[in-house]
């Protein structure tokens, strides 16, 4: 009482932070101070049209960081096969999320009696005004027809005298500065936050597939088409369609993902894109996979005696730990089998271990039994799969990738907004294991004995004729169609039989946790099981396995030792790829070769 209120703006040459307390001037200065970071550069707000210089100042700064580092992480990783998740983190105190104005660009323009926003018309210039820029680049300059060059026969350019290490660096520069500036521009609109990473990455990757991949103008007009498909469900709302009532607006958190969806399987090239043709390119390093000899046998039945006997010795919170390795071991093999043996990219693999967890948690709220829930939610993942995969086989490389992320995207809308059956946001509690099973140690014998027969079932079948079929498909589809192999069907059993695996993972997950909501079907949760895989090797059997006992290992250490867990598993994860680019398993499967030794 008695303190005047006052208002400052902060702005650090970047983002801004206003700031609304009570005090003096000098409590703002301190506050400044405290929240400053070594470098960072304060101008208080009524130092007038200093503003402009900070704020322009900012967004081209931010580009261009951006944009080295890009240079330096694609020199870094150069001729490595790498997918990680590395979350965007603020290493500050309270600037969460961050936002900021644009000074100058805060009224509106009325335009045919309607106001429209000053900087959103700046948006509207600049947006074709870069597309035009990067057009001319790409096709109207050497370095463009470079990077063509390059793209279509990388042999070829390199005999030419191409320097393509320095061309893809700069590329990868250049795309890095471009999604900088971005960015920063979208800054004013949208606050940062710890979330943005993955919520533009999907939408960057909808648009660049349904406008075709390598068409910029298609990306810009997809990103139009999507944006007014958007704007189009929230102006619907609620509305009647054939006597039903339907709420348009929820569309808005899958309308991306629809269009996209209808867009491969109608063109699964694009609506700009041409339909690919064959490349020159290097011979597939996947090698042949080994037998499985008496050796391999004698290693499995030590590791799983030893697993077995583990609860005589290991506390209750390594049981809880060891319980997650063995169902995301299964998750991550099951993903492995599409990815390693069957060369089936998927970016959603979620969407099956979701729905075994989901199938599951409901027929027990319903009353069923623990082992019928199992049945039942293992059944309905496979039943999905075997939905799902009748478009999947139809489609191949990186548009098969973005179908599988739509169908789990829509299946995490349907889990987050269905709250009479899934319990929408707030998900399900209490799916418990029954009283045979309360105990944690019986419940992690129960997981594993289920987890390595099935496993133990993908060996099988992996050195059984099905796995030859597969790796055939694989290797040269046209060579296995002449051999008279139906390779759609191939590949369908191999979808339904990875679907079907991930659905008893995740049936198992949620009576180990009591609990579940729809996070079991989002983006993270697939790219965890993507680094599980690369982590391990996707060539191997064991290679998942290895990443997920790895990747898990590593979560649980560092989030208990590091503050800032999420940067530092990502700087991990790096690491490992650095070192095993082939994976783990991988590594030591070429040393083997190399040595003549067993495999």
């Amino acid at each position: 009482p008695g303190l005047r209120p006052l208002t400052t703006n902060f702005s650090f040459c970047g983002p801004a932070v206003t700031v609304r307390c009570f005090g003096t001037d000098s409590a703002i200065v301190h506050y400044a101070v405290d929240v400053a970071q070594p470098g960072d550069v304060v101008i208080v707000d009524r130092l007038g049209d200093r503003r402009y210089a900070c704020w322009g100042g900012g967004v081209a700064l931010a580009a261009h960081v951006k944009g080295i580092a890009g240079a330096v992480v694609d020199g870094m990783l150069t001729d490595r096969v790498e997918i990680t998740e590395m979350p965007f983190h603020v290493f500050g105190r309270g600037l969460s999320p961050v936002t900021t104005r644009a000074p100058g660009l805060t009224g509106a323009v009325v335009i045919l009696g309607k106001p429209f926003p000053t900087y959103d018309l700046l948006l509207l210039v600049l947006g074709p005004l870069m597309l035009g820029l990067v057009w001319l680049l790409l096709n109207r300059t050497g370095f463009g027809r470079h990077i063509r060059a390059a793209t279509l026969d990388r042999e070829m350019a390199g005999a030419l005298g191409i320097n393509q290490a320095a061309l893809f660096t700069t590329v990868f520069a250049l795309g890095s500065f471009l999604a900088g500036l971005g960015g920063a521009l979208a800054l004013p609109r949208e606050p940062a936050s710890l979330s943005i990473d993955l919520s533009i990455i999907a939408d960057v990757f909808v648009v660049t597939v349904v406008g075709g991949l390598g068409s910029i103008p298609g990306a810009y007009v997809a990103a139009i088409l999507v944006s007014v498909v958007k704007a189009w469900c929230i102006g619907l709302g609620q509305a009647t369609v054939f006597g039903i009532g339907f709420s348009f607006s929820k569309l808005t958190l899958v309308a991306e993902f629809v269009v996209m969806a209808i867009v491969l399987v109608a063109r699964p090239w694009g609506l700009f894109g041409r339909e690919p043709t064959l490349v020159r390119a290097a011979a597939a390093e996947l090698q042949p996979l080994p037998p499985l000899g008496p050796a391999a046998l004698k290693t499995a039945i030590a590791v799983l005696a030893a697993l077995a006997l583990a609860p005589l010795i290991a506390s209750r919170f390594a049981l809880v730990l060891m319980t997650d390795m063995a169902i995301l071991a299964l998750f991550a093999a099951s993903l492995g089998l599409l990815m390693g043996q069957g060369g089936l990219p998927s970016f959603g693999h979620a969407a099956y271990f979701g729905a075994g967890a989901y199938a599951a948690a409901i027929a027990t709220k319903a009353g069923a039994a623990f082992p019928l829930a199992l049945l039942l939610g293992t059944g309905f993942a496979g039943l999905s799969a075997f939905v799902f995969g009748w478009f999947c086989v139809r489609l191949s490389g990186v548009s098969l990738a973005m179908l599988t992320l739509a169908i789990a995207q829509i299946a995490w809308a349907i889990a987050y907004q269905w709250d009479g059956v899934t319990g929408g946001s707030n998900g399900l509690v209490g799916i418990w294991p029954p009283a045979l099973l309360a105990s944690k140690t019986a419940y992690y014998l129960v997981t594993l004995a289920l987890t390595s027969s099935a496993i133990a079932l993908l060996w099988r079948l992996a050195h059984a004729a099905f796995g030859y079929q597969l790796r055939a498909v694989r290797d040269h589809r046209p060579r296995a169609e002449a051999l008279g192999l139906d390779t759609r069907h191939v590949q369908w059993a191999a979808i339904v039989l990875a679907g079907t695996l991930a659905g008893l993972a995740g049936a198992l997950y949620v009576f180990s946790k009591g609990s579940l909501s729809p996070d079991v079907l989002s983006i993270p949760r697939s790219v965890d099981a993507l680094v599980m895989v690369l982590l391990g090797g996707v060539g191997t059997l064991v290679g998942p396995i290895i990443g997920a006992v790895v990747f898990t290992g590593l979560q649980d250490w560092i989030a208990r030792a590091v503050p800032y867990w999420h940067a530092a598993l990502g700087l991990a994860v790096i690491a490992i790829t650095l070192f095993f680019p082939q994976g783990i398993a991988g590594l030591v499967a070429a040393r083997d070769r190399r040595s003549g030794g067993p495999r």
